[in-house]
């Protein structure tokens, strides 16, 4: 490996690369760690291969198939259904008294 002989664009692609896919993402990951919720965090990781495949269509003259489309409309229909399902309250758990006489029973 010569570093020398790798072009320009390849440099710069690495560097987009390393900022944008690794600290801006990183970042956004941990805000949205401390603002939401752990179900809604954790759909990044549907919306992400969404993301690439749309990036790929619009920016690198990818194809798109049949079962790719179906594919991404059932995840970005599933990330809706999670997000917008509301929490499910916990039941409300025994006093300590009432816990102690029900375990020791």
């Amino acid at each position: 490996f010569h570093p020398w002989t790798v072009s320009r664009a390849a440099w710069l692609s690495l560097l987009y690369l390393i900022v944008a896919g690794s600290i801006i993402g990183f970042t956004a990951y941990v805000w949205l760690i401390h603002h939401q919720s752990p179900t809604k965090v954790g759909t990044y990781a549907y919306v992400n291969p969404v993301v690439a495949v749309l990036v790929g269509y619009f920016l690198g003259g990818e194809a798109l198939g049949l079962r790719t489309i179906l594919g991404t409309l059932f995840v970005l229909i599933s990330v809706v259904v999670i997000t917008m399902t509301p929490a499910k309250k916990p039941e409300a758990a025994l006093p300590v008294e009432d816990a102690t006489e029900v375990v020791g029973s």
